[in-house]
């Protein structure tokens, strides 16, 4: 069984990579999936967040005003205050099913993909954690990989995702695309960290073999790491 966290910033491609390791037999949970789950209403997260943020983040349907909320998280200085909230319960949640999926099957290869593997561990010990599972991700991840691409080009790939002709859409999408960049850990530290990098700075017809090939390495490994059947 293996635990694996494939990481990667805003526009660098990690979700296609995760589409290609599940096409190869890898068992695949998003972050971002489940954390906009434990932000809708009726969930303890989305109750949490109202508690902290106010009604002001609330929209007129009595969901979360996801554009609100970011104003407040990115511009207003409250990022720690949001990742306080969500970053524990998602991780609990990748737990049990991590405990589900290695249950079914001991040989496994179980990959998060999630944007905030080293910011969840660097916010943590900014809030002066240091035994969690939150301040150390070796204790909930056997292997990162991480996707790397030039700033520019996760810019480009973000904003051509979000507004592809709108011009002032698009100088929008690019302010955000940079925002949220300037909160992550910069891939030269993620990579110095990784156990394996996956370069994404060109096309896709350079992309695949490279999963291709940390594939082979993670399916030869998994077998090799034993762990207890939860992994609490």
């Amino acid at each position: 069984m293996l635990r694996v966290g494939l990481t990667g910033g805003l526009g660098s491609g990690k979700s296609t990579v995760a589409g290609y390791l599940r096409e190869l037999g890898a068992q695949i949970i998003e972050a971002d999936a489940l954390g906009r789950a434990m932000m809708e209403p009726g969930q303890a997260v989305y109750s949490q967040i109202i508690r902290v943020f106010g009604p002001d983040v609330v929209a007129a349907d009595g969901r979360l005003n996801r554009v609100r909320l970011a104003q407040l998280a990115f511009e207003g200085g409250r990022l720690q205050e949001l990742n306080a909230i969500v970053h524990p319960a998602v991780i609990e949640a990748q737990r049990i099913w991590m405990d589900g999926v290695f249950a079914r099957d001991p040989a496994a290869v179980a990959v998060v993909e999630t944007a905030l593997i080293f910011e969840v561990v660097r916010d943590a010990r900014a809030r002066g954690e240091r035994e969690s599972v939150l301040a150390d991700w070796r204790r909930r991840i056997d292997r990162v990989m991480v996707v790397t691409a030039p700033d520019e080009v996760k810019i480009a790939r973000y904003v051509a995702r979000l507004a592809p002709v709108d011009a002032a859409a698009r100088l929008t999408a690019e302010a955000d695309a940079r925002a949220r960049l300037s909160h992550q850990v910069p891939d030269l530290e993620k990579a110095a960290q990784a156990d394996y990098v996956i370069d994404n700075g060109g096309d896709l017809n350079s992309l695949r073999p490279q999963v291709e090939a940390v594939w082979e390495r993670l399916k030869a490994e998994s077998n090799k790491i034993p762990h207890p059947m939860s992994l609490k």
